[in-house]
């Protein structure tokens, strides 16, 4: 497997954790925030989801074998499985788990960009693009 391969396959298997973490937070959020976000919790895994299975299908598309193992997911990912079960510890969770995947991407940008490969670079920064302006928006939710 390519540099460029194993970099996809990593975003294949945050967006994986992501996904299972969302649903975690989506369940379980309690208290004055609960409408606001369950809603919003829904939103994002449906979104991450849509990633998850675009980069699984760039990476088919480029000769490479996405991880569809939760044992692999875990190893591969940078993301960290939760524990928490308060509202805007899920909030400060998701910013520093969006951040950390922003950084990896603009790192995939410049490795796809070095193979010529402007389709996995553009996925990556329209990706890239979308989170951070979650990541604004949830910041201004915890003020």
């Amino acid at each position: 497997m390519t540099d460029l391969q194993k970099q996809l396959n990593k975003q294949v298997a945050n967006f994986q954790v992501l996904n299972v973490k969302l649903h975690h937070f989506h369940w379980y959020v309690k208290g004055p925030n609960f409408f606001t976000l369950h809603a919003k919790f829904e939103e994002l895994y449906e979104m991450v989801n849509e990633y998850y299975d675009s980069f699984a299908e760039r990476l088919l598309t480029i000769g490479g074998k996405p991880a569809t193992k939760m044992q692999t997911y875990l190893e591969l990912s940078s993301i960290s499985e939760t524990s928490t079960y308060d509202s805007l510890e899920m909030v400060d969770e998701l910013i520093k788990d969006f951040k950390l995947v922003v950084l990896e991407l603009k790192e995939l940008t410049v490795l796809a960009q070095d193979h010529e490969d402007e389709q996995t670079a553009d996925l990556a920064i329209t990706t890239a693009e979308a989170l951070e302006k979650h990541i604004w928006m949830l910041r201004a939710f915890l003020g």
